[in-house]
């Protein structure tokens, strides 16, 4: 039973991943139907390429690492706390995480760059060093851990913390020895997400890094698409799949060692009002955190488009429906670049979920070393080169029976590999947890697979597949790398068309980029707020 579960994933990864990524090294690494592997010690042997990969592993640790610090509170914060505007604030976290990085990078530029709101208020800047780089980083990921580890967190039943004080423990004793353990798989999960988003980080630190930083991602798009280097790409793509590869493998470990059966409850039954001068201080220190590292590069985005050529108007907004300004690669008018992401976030969305349900559905009960090892191969799309996969849709999908050139779905089939990793890794930790006795009992009284995870596993995991699904949209809606090469003209997709339209001078250009982003904010967190006002159950974390 538990092939035929993941027979549906390994189609998919075989065909619209491993397929696209070997063709697209193997043209790198040959020449004339033969394999160059000398030129791996090559590239290995170049100073600048041992540099830009010591600085691709220190920034990814650093920025885990305190986004980790910054993010846990605020997880602590939704979990165990009930207060006014909760559903609001949960939307705006989770907002970041969709924006376009090129967008995003040129937030923050504008925030501690030359003439920014650092600059005009302390005569600072940070443009010039890596510590923008990590703060556009925790920008971007202060949600994957909120969402991952809040979510566990929730469902958490606080008696057993509660029983270890009355023993005699203290607070914080309580906290390491009982919760802590229970939130080792999320933690590691949220962890590995942010460490891999930030190891192939690219618009980011293409914009914030200069001339000065760059990681392996940045450096593959530089040779692939300024040099047209494509044995160095190819060798660079290597090399971080063999990174990435090795992290999963410690992360599988890490996990193993650190999960166990837990008693989940209602997330409606552990939420409480703050009590006392220290829950309200850590209440109002994390909504200070949202408010300057979340909020303001919003603002910043929502002013500029409004600033107009004339003083603040909505003039960049009502030229955005006029196909006659966008530039000559746009058939249609900017504002369809909006209709056309949200199509395929939700079709890239239902196909992460069915997929990633899947896979996570086999991977429930633990096995040998095959299933460990297809449960972190299932995360490679994470690690892998986006821009490596975009050129390997193009150079793969164009035959008979794989000819999706001209095809709507394409995109968000490029989209979906993203997503099925989030999927899997939110609903996992939760489906591990159940326990297995349940799913027994059920059996033994007569009901077949189906109902057992109809009746037993989905009520506790309904939680974790909103996350999943909200997760999902949120990658689709904002991904670039891929999505660049295989969108059509006449199809865009919003960070298409806003990288597009910064890529091009002049005001009107830039406002209608500010403009689109702002939509994007607005249609995210309407969705989010609505969606959280819909739920009765308090079942879902979006």
């Amino acid at each position: 039973m538990r092939m035929g579960l993941l027979a549906l994933p390994l189609v998919f990864f075989a065909l619209f991943f491993a397929y696209p990524v070997a063709a697209i090294v193997g043209r790198g690494l040959t020449d004339g139907g033969h394999w160059q592997f000398g030129r791996l010690t090559a590239v290995l042997g170049d100073p600048d390429i041992l540099h830009v990969l010591g600085f691709t592993l220190w920034q990814a640790a650093a920025s885990t690492g305190l986004t980790l610090l910054v993010a846990l509170p605020g997880a602590y914060v939704f979990a165990r706390f009930d207060f006014p505007g909760k559903q609001l604030l949960r939307a705006v976290v989770t907002v970041p995480f969709v924006l376009p990085t090129v967008v995003v990078g040129s937030a923050f530029l504008a925030l501690v760059g030359r003439g920014g709101l650092l600059d005009d208020l302390w005569g600072a800047r940070l443009d010039t060093t890596v510590w923008a780089i990590l703060l556009a980083h925790v920008f971007f990921n202060y949600a994957v851990v909120v969402r991952t580890v809040g979510g566990l967190w929730s469902q958490l039943d606080p008696r057993q913390e509660e029983a270890a004080r009355v023993l005699g423990a203290g607070r914080f004793a309580a906290w390491r020895r009982v919760t802590l353990p229970a939130l080792g798989p999320a933690v590691a999960a949220a962890a590995l997400m942010v460490f891999l988003f930030t190891f192939t980080s690219f618009g980011v630190v293409q914009i914030l890094g200069g001339p000065t930083f760059s990681t392996l991602e940045v450096e593959i798009y530089r040779q692939t698409a300024d040099f047209l280097d494509l044995p160095t790409a190819a060798v660079l793509t290597v090399i971080q799949f063999v990174a990435v590869l090795g992290l999963l493998a410690l992360h599988a470990w890490t996990v193993r060692r650190r999960e166990t059966t837990l008693r989940l409850v209602d997330a409606a039954r552990t939420a409480h009002r703050p009590r006392g001068g220290g829950q309200w201080a850590l209440l109002w220190g994390t909504v200070a955190v949202i408010v300057v590292l979340l909020v303001a590069p919003l603002v910043v985005l929502v002013v500029r488009s409004f600033a107009g050529p004339d003083g603040y108007g909505t003039v960049f907004y009502t030229t955005l429906g006029s196909a006659a300004s966008a530039d000559s690669t746009f058939a249609v008018a900017p504002l369809d670049a909006l209709w056309n992401s949200l199509a395929y976030g939700a079709a890239a969305t239902a196909i992460a979920l069915v997929v990633g349900g899947l896979a996570a559905a086999a991977l429930t009960r633990r096995g040998g070393r095959l299933m460990r090892g297809l449960d972190a191969l299932l995360m490679l799309p994470l690690g892998v080169s986006a821009v490596t996969v975009g050129f390997g849709f193009l150079i793969t999908l164009d035959k008979p029976p794989l000819d999706l050139r001209s095809s709507w779905w394409l995109v968000p089939l490029a989209q979906a590999l993203v997503g099925v990793p989030f999927v899997v890794r939110t609903m996992l930790p939760v489906l591990r947890a159940v326990d297995g006795r349940l799913r027994e009992a059920a059996a033994v009284l007569g009901a077949s697979p189906w109902r057992v995870w109809r009746e037993v596993d989905l009520p506790m995991v309904r939680r974790a597949l909103l996350i999943a699904a909200g997760f999902a949209f949120a990658v689709s809606l904002g991904e670039f790398g891929a999505t660049v090469f295989i969108a059509r003209p006449d199809h865009p997709t919003l960070p298409v068309a806003v990288a597009r339209l910064l890529g091009r001078a002049g005001e009107l250009n830039y406002g209608q980029a500010m403009a689109l982003s702002t939509l994007l904010m607005v249609v995210c967190a309407g969705a989010l707020l609505a969606l959280e006002r819909l739920r009765t159950d308090h079942s879902g974390e979006f």
